[in-house]
């Protein structure tokens, strides 16, 4: 589904459409439900979310090295910048709360997804 059919805009606070593009071909695929849970996550968390990776089309996914079943590729995920311990802290408080149940966590970076084909789950990534 792509998200400009479907979300009002103009009611979500902290982020624009242009923020869940690929980074490769600018392509715009994502979930409404996904949206709305990140702006309530990020008002519960009174801290930014900088949005470092939304859709993924499959050949920016390969050259990430994304794994092939990567809930981004759906439109169901986000990478959210996270530079020190306390964004860490707030934005992972905001993702709870707001019902996120799929959470991975990195190095400069949090992954949530609403992917409901996958265990719930929170993971550290060893690499990233």
């Amino acid at each position: 589904m792509n998200i400009k059919d479907y979300i009002d805009w103009s009611r979500i606070k902290f982020f624009r459409r242009g923020e869940f593009a690929c980074r490769c071909c600018g392509k715009i695929v994502l979930s409404d439900e996904l949206v709305l849970k990140l702006d309530l996550a990020r008002e519960l968390a009174e801290t930014p979310f900088v949005i470092t990776s939304g859709y993924r089309c499959p050949s920016h996914n390969e050259a990430v090295g994304g794994v092939k079943t990567s809930a981004h590729m759906s439109g169901l995920a986000a990478d959210i910048a996270c530079p020190d311990s306390v964004m860490r802290l707030n934005i992972l408080r905001g993702l709870i709360v707001a019902g996120f149940r799929r959470i991975g966590i990195g190095k400069d970076f949090i992954h949530c997804d609403i992917d409901t084909s996958k265990a719930n789950k929170v993971w550290l990534y060893k690499d990233r």
